[in-house]
């Protein structure tokens, strides 16, 4: 029971610590790794279940504290997402002018790269 209570405590200090120092975010956490597209789906997927979970419970001390650290990794994941559909607009961009073009070797190997990737997002 003393165990509990200090990782309550402890929970509490973190949690009550982040919202007072909330405007100067520093990166005590560094989230899971998302080199890819495909790695920030499936980060992205798994950390919102572990969200969803946590959210679905007693918001206790401990989990705020767990909340906050599961954050980081969606971070990353969304920031990867972000950057990885800023590029396949881009793909899908070079498809279109292309195909306005008549450019058949353009759009079917951009076509084929950006069907690739999209496919990560979408099965």
């Amino acid at each position: 029971m003393k165990q509990l209570l200090t990782a309550i405590g402890v929970g509490y200090v973190l949690f009550a610590s982040a919202v007072l120092h909330a405007d100067e975010r520093p990166d005590h956490y560094k989230g899971k790794p998302a080199e890819t597209l495909e790695q920030a789906v499936a980060n992205f997927s798994e950390y919102n279940r572990k969200l969803q979970t946590l959210l679905a419970a007693e918001l206790t001390p401990l989990a705020m504290v767990e909340i906050h650290e599961l954050t980081y990794s969606i971070e990353v994941a969304l920031e990867k997402i972000h950057s990885e559909t800023a590029k396949l607009k881009d793909t899908l961009e070079e498809v279109h002018v292309a195909s306005e073009h008549m450019d058949t070797a353009t759009a079917k190997a951009r076509g084929d790269a950006y069907i690739k990737a999209a496919q990560t997002l979408v099965k």
